[in-house]
């Protein structure tokens, strides 16, 4: 979530018991949640109410606090906070966190945390009319894909850091969408991520983005809910 957006309106299902099982690996969540914090480009995260606490500092997403297992600490946190924006993001079914929350709590929709093993690819071809321009500041990098207008047609950010690639903001805007931009975006920052070494990427997807990252090669790792607080939109 960021500035701007609000939490999404929909009917949640329980997750296939497999996918409840899954158990996160603490130090993947760590290091994913420094190369998060990279990729936004805010303070790194620093341990706080037995969870990593990222200062975002955006109007609609003042903190988050990311733990890698549901416990009792995610009731004593949520039950200390009273202000809106604070996300609590926890790597557990939606079904087990939503029971332990106080009543103003809402769980926008369910998260999924993926990941895959990366190696040097073909990159699609962009459709005629696109062209690629890239932002490199290791261990980050940005990757735009532009009209011939130079209007921004897809974008994604990648993070190196600690041996893994954090793949994040992958976005394709309204009226360029089901043209492979997405693919060919995702295919340019895992090769860039390979040609340093690293072989190893972890993303958080929505549900739709999970539908267009399977076929790509990317496995669920575990279940992933964010709980908050609503409050009004930020004023423009």
């Amino acid at each position: 979530m960021r500035a701007g957006s609000q939490p999404c309106s929909m009917t949640l299902t329980p997750s296939p018991e497999a996918e409840r099982a899954l158990q996160a690996d603490p130090k993947l969540v760590e290091t994913w949640v420094h190369g998060w914090a990279l990729t936004r480009e805010v303070a790194p995260p620093l341990p706080d109410s037995g969870a990593l606490r990222v200062d975002v500092g955006w109007p609609e997403q003042k903190q988050r606090f990311v733990f890698d297992r549901l416990c009792d600490d995610v009731a004593r946190l949520a039950r200390r906070i009273h202000e809106p924006w604070i996300l609590i993001k926890v790597c557990a079914p939606w079904e087990a966190v939503q029971p332990i929350l106080p009543d103003k709590w809402v769980i926008p929709a369910p998260g999924f945390m993926m990941t895959r093993d990366l190696a040097v690819r073909s990159e699609p071809a962009l459709p005629q009319g696109y062209s690629f321009e890239l932002d490199s500041r290791p261990p980050l990098t940005v990757a735009t894909i532009k009209t011939a207008e130079g209007k921004i047609a897809a974008s994604g950010r990648l993070g190196l850091i600690r041996g893994l690639a954090v793949f994040d903001r992958i976005r394709t805007n309204d009226g360029h969408r089901r043209r492979g931009l997405a693919r060919a975006l995702m295919s340019r920052l895992g090769n860039i991520a390979v040609l340093t070494g690293v072989t190893k990427a972890g993303l958080v997807a929505t549900p739709e983005g999970r539908l267009l990252y399977e076929p790509l090669g990317w496995r669920l790792h575990t279940l992933y809910t964010t709980a908050l607080i609503p409050g009004p939109p930020a004023a423009d």
